[in-house]
């Protein structure tokens, strides 16, 4: 072995090392040093710089790695030498044969160096940084505790102790005892506790097998965590290593703590988002509480929930879910003054928390009018509020006792508070519905007047925005004995401006329909008085006036689609001719077209909601409404309106009102 090396059992205990070692000579030009040759690498260090050992004893830095000339690499390596003290560098590699963030350390070693490469993607701790100018010095600095331990066998060659043939500084210190005073003495003296704690067996164990060890060893007593690294060399020695890594587990801990709180968050705020997409979802209150059962309580954490509402001085039960029989009884009519937390709640909007069976016996201290528990041992109760007002509590019940930390409490908080802002907008989407339905059947004919030798049907289909009034109408207004106006509308908008419009056009055609003004005086009268009072609107209208004895018909298109006529041998649009919408134009004359409605013959009337938007071509939809007409059944208007409807006719779904009014002549008795 080369003189200038170390001894082969150093060399050995290296080999076993996981990190790289590197020994390299100084070579001098005069006195300068102007290189390094390597003189030792474990196999590590090859496993590092991906090359084998052949490749790299004997050879100079500048030849293995050109670049170590200009990166500051020589100088740093120089200075040690030069020195004579140790030093640490953090260096990070990106290139085909080594890619990684390093740390060396580098003692000086004779006349040249001794590197430790410790890729920091790999260790637990970084070694603490001192040093001297000895091999063993180094030792010290690039571990917390080494030691190295030569077995003691019996006769018959079992292991029964070993000798300490090395330890550093910080080994000697655990025990408790000098350098001088470990090396050379027996396990068995120095470390009596290793055969307690197993350790001695595990020593025994690598000795016998070659197989390295490591652990992790907790000590409470002292609030420290160490790393063992146990090996065998090549001479049959064991090497074993000591590292504190307390601050690192504590680090690791902490980050894990943070991850753990990092991903309840994000399923917190995944949870918020589910609830908050099914609630804003939701227009009824019936839908509401379909969303809270399905989507709130899971989000909760809870096994039943309860949702009461304020109703004058009681509380009123609208929604539960996982509750018993009894307790239901006990909460469908409650008191606000009652003694159940919920009561309180709602009556101060202060949210409470009960976390054992005893606390809910406690808040309800007579039994003859307490609310029972049921299977639940904690509560969650939260005040429904929006902009200031309560307008109940949400009860959530667990079945184990549990405890309501504040990340809990506020996302239970979220909860409530996401719910009562989709009930109180169910409560007052549900109120203008109300209101929109009853004014559209108010401004819509009750019945329609039954006229010998003619039945009829109509339908009216609101939008889907069901708060919102329509301007569609229709209407049959006798005239004369055997003679009738049939009208059907639409003015322009959704809201009540236009049913209020719509309401004004129908009246007032009705009302120059029944003195037996003309179809065509009817619309002119109908468009002055849309222009004279200012409606500032219009109105599509399809006004006929039909002769039921004859079958004539005199009809008036004002931008309205033509009726569709289905006769014994034919079904199509009506041919009449169009003119301009209602209240466009002071200077539009409406002008009266005539067709027959053969006995037995059927005539739809329908506004343009029914076959037609952007998305909807009004060709497709009227070529759709003819082929429905003409394979509906004969003669009953119901059915052939119902048929109509359940065709797939126009747009889907629809964005407009619909109106429908059919109309069949009776056929000719023989």
């Amino acid at each position: 072995m080369d003189d200038w090396l170390p001894d082969a059992q150093v060399l050995a205990m290296l080999d076993l090392e996981p990190q790289g070692w590197i020994l390299a000579r100084a070579v001098h030009e005069g006195r300068l040093i102007v290189d390094f040759e390597l003189a030792y690498i474990n196999d590590a260090g090859c496993g590092l710089v991906g090359r084998s050992r052949a490749e790299l004893i004997g050879r100079r830095y500048r030849h293995l790695w050109p670049e170590t000339v200009h990166d500051g690499t020589l100088p740093f390596y120089r200075s040690v030498v030069e020195t004579g003290k140790p030093a640490l560098r953090t260096v990070y590699y990106e290139r085909q044969s080594i890619t990684g963030h390093f740390e060396f350390r580098v003692g000086p070693y004779r006349d040249g160096i001794m590197v430790r490469c410790v890729d920091l993607r790999q260790v637990t701790v970084s070694p603490q940084s001192a040093g001297a100018v000895r091999l063993y010095d180094m030792l010290d600095t690039a571990f917390d505790g080494f030691t190295v331990l030569r077995p003691v066998r019996d006769a018959g060659a079992a292991i029964v102790d070993f000798v300490c043939e090395y330890v550093n500084q910080v080994g000697a210190k655990m025990t408790g005892r000098s350098v001088e005073d470990v090396i050379g003495q027996r396990l068995s003296d120095v470390s009596a506790h290793s055969w307690d704690s197993g350790l001695f067996d595990r020593y025994r164990t690598v000795a016998e097998t070659g197989e390295p060890w490591r652990q992790e060893l907790t000590y409470p007593e002292i609030s420290q965590v160490w790393e063992i690294k146990v090996g065998r060399t090549s001479g049959g020695h064991v090497a074993v290593s000591f590292r504190e890594i307390t601050e690192q587990v504590d680090k690791q801990r902490q980050l894990a703590d943070s991850v753990a709180r990092a991903e309840k968050a994000v399923a917190r705020a995944r949870s918020l988002e589910s609830v908050t997409v099914a609630l804003v979802a939701a227009s009824t209150t019936a839908q509401v509480y379909a969303a809270i059962g399905s989507v709130l309580r899971p989000s909760a954490g809870g096994q039943s929930l309860a949702l009461l509402l304020r109703q004058e001085q009681s509380l009123r039960l609208a929604y539960h879910a996982g509750y018993e029989p009894e307790v239901i009884a006990r909460l469908h009519d409650l008191p606000i003054e009652h003694c159940y937390p919920a009561a309180a709640v709602a009556h101060t909007g202060q949210p409470c928390y009960l976390t054992s069976l005893a606390q809910f016996h406690a808040a309800q201290p007579d039994p003859e009018t307490a609310v029972p528990p049921g299977s639940r041992q904690a509560w969650a109760f939260l005040p429904l509020t929006v902009a200031g007002e309560v307008l109940g509590a949400l009860v959530v019940g667990y079945r184990e006792p549990r405890d309501f930390d504040p990340d809990t409490r506020s996302t239970l908080t979220a909860l409530a508070g996401l719910g009562a802002q989709a009930l109180q907008r169910a409560m007052l989407f549900e109120t203008s519905v109300s209101i929109a339905s009853e004014l559209q059947h108010a401004l819509l004919p009750a019945t329609l007047p039954q006229t010998a030798g003619l039945r009829h049907a109509a339908r009216y289909l609101p939008w889907t925005r069901g708060a919102e009034v329509g301007g569609d109408w229709y209407d049959i207004i006798p005239i004369s004995d055997g003679v009738v106006a049939v009208a059907i509308g639409d003015v322009a908008g959704h809201n009540t401006a236009a049913a209020a419009t719509m309401g004004q056009v129908r009246d007032a055609l009705r009302a120059y329909a029944i003195t037996g003004q003309r179809p065509a005086t009817v619309m002119n009268n109908v468009n002055h008085l849309i222009r004279t009072l200012r409606l500032n609107t219009m109105a599509t209208c399809c006004y006929l006036q039909l002769d039921v004895a004859e079958g004539a018909v005199t009809a008036v298109l004002a931008g309205h689609p033509a009726p569709i006529l289905r006769d014994a041998h034919t079904t199509g649009l009506v041919r009449l001719a169009t003119h301009p919408a209602l209240g466009v134009s002071d200077s539009v004359l409406y002008r009266e077209d005539r067709f027959d409605l053969p006995p037995a013959a059927t005539l739809v009337l329908y506004t343009d909601g029914l076959v037609e938007d952007r998305s909807h071509p009004l060709d497709r939809g009227l070529a759709e409404l003819c082929a429905a007409v003409h394979s509906a059944p004969r003669l009953d208007p119901a059915e052939i309106l119902d048929h109509i409807l359940a065709g797939g006719v126009g747009p889907s779904p629809r964005r407009d009102d619909i109106a429908l009014l059919c109309l069949t002549r009776d056929p000719v008795e023989r």
